[in-house]
């Protein structure tokens, strides 16, 4: 028989109202303890679905989400039924959620979850690129070396790339990814999924960013980007090219290949050894 003390991840929608599931009312309707992201954005989900809130309602967001993780363990323990909620989506997914199951279930207690919207599937199901595999980026790093990191590993992916972007970012990050991917790469830009503006549109990076430039987009949204075109394999000549630029702007040998092998999809070994036999660059000012 099913423990009835539990943490249940409770997926909600992330645009269109009409998406909450049966379950997911059962849960929100059963629960001791509703536990939400933003407490005024799960209130209004309940007064919709006609769910009294009570004191049920606790906050557990980005900012409390490991101390309030330990009193949620001892709710649990104690045999509440707490649901879990973000503001829309699937929790733990680029939403709070991932430590308070990581405590849950460190403390060995039961923990379920009623699947349903998901933002990120939505996107890639639309998108008409390959969906399998795929990797989930989430948002990136707004700058620094581990969002260039990032976009270099996508470079050479043999998989579908799935990020997330604010609507006052996009433009930018598409920009960026046209450069750095090349101008013909296939991408879509998924925008207010399930809402009344939804809006899908495909086409290779370029024309998706002329258009986003020309015409800045509101609301959330989601970028596919197509895996790399099998090419040519590769020969060492490209290889010391990139490398050379990587250690003029100063970086060390081992970081040169790091990046160099994932932008160009080789092997780290191999661009080392490529990097180490490249001569050191004369001090400045040496005759």
């Amino acid at each position: 028989m099913r423990s009835r003390a539990a943490l249940v991840l409770v997926a909600t929608p992330i645009g269109n109202l009409g998406d909450l599931s049966p379950r997911a009312v059962e849960e929100l309707r059963g629960a001791d303890v509703i536990a939400a992201e933003d407490t005024r954005h799960t209130r209004r989900l309940l007064t919709h679905a006609e769910i009294p809130a009570g004191g049920r309602l606790r906050a557990v967001h980005s900012h409390n989400e490991q101390s309030e993780a330990e009193r949620i363990v001892d709710l649990v323990r104690g045999g509440a039924r707490v649901v879990y909620v973000s503001d829309a989506g699937t929790p733990g997914v680029s939403d709070p959620g991932e430590r308070l199951v990581r405590a849950c279930a460190e403390a060995g207690l039961t923990i379920e979850v009623v699947p349903g919207p998901s933002a990120v599937l939505a996107a890639l199901v639309v998108s008409g690129l390959p969906t399998t595999p795929f990797v989930f980026e989430g948002f990136l790093a707004r700058k620094g070396a581990a969002r260039a990191e990032r976009i270099a590993a996508m470079h050479a992916a043999t998989a579908t790339t799935v990020v997330l972007e604010s609507a006052v970012r996009l433009g930018a990050t598409l920009a960026e990814l046209r450069d750095r991917l090349g101008p013909g790469r296939r991408a879509v830009v998924a925008r207010e999924l399930t809402k009344l503006h939804e809006e899908v549109l495909r086409g290779p990076l370029a024309e998706l960013s002329d258009a986003i430039a020309a015409h800045p987009r509101r609301g959330e949204c989601v970028i596919v980007v197509a895996p790399a075109e099998p090419g040519a394999p590769v020969d060492d000549a490209e290889i010391r090219t990139a490398l050379e630029r990587a250690l003029a702007t100063g970086s060390s040998r081992r970081d040169a290949a790091a990046g160099v092998a994932a932008e160009l999809g080789v092997a780290r070994r191999r661009a080392y050894e490529l990097a180490v036999a490249i001569p050191s660059p004369a001090p400045f000012g040496a005759p």
